[in-house]
């Protein structure tokens, strides 16, 4: 008879039901149901913490171009023109200049734009 490690076999089971919690219906307590499920959302779960980043910089890069727009440029531009001009400033803080803080978005593209 071979040894089968049922203590092992049950912790790992638990462990997959309990990451199941508020599955709807057999994906909640059906282990193999619940098994391939919980695989495929740590799956969408791994791949979406990278989608993530690519799309919050997308959408710092839309709102630096409508406010950069609005003064008569384009964001390319503008960071073009930053660079030339050694302006160190990342897109998430030009975002919420030109989002919250128009007066400081808009002295930046006087500075950078002469």
């Amino acid at each position: 008879m071979r040894s089968q490690n049922k203590v092992a076999s049950r912790q790992k089971r638990k462990k997959f039901i309990k990451l199941a919690k508020g599955y709807w219906g057999a994906r909640k307590n059906v282990w193999t149901i619940a098994k391939n499920h919980i695989e495929k959302g740590l799956t969408h779960a791994y791949r979406d913490r990278k989608w993530k980043k690519r799309t919050f910089r997308k959408l710092w890069i839309i709102r630096i171009n409508a406010a950069a727009r609005l003064h008569g440029t384009t964001y390319s531009r503008l960071i073009h023109a930053l660079k030339e001009n050694n302006i160190i400033m990342n897109r998430k803080v030009l975002a919420d200049f030109a989002m919250n803080k128009p007066a400081a978005f808009e002295a930046i593209v006087k500075q950078v734009t002469k």
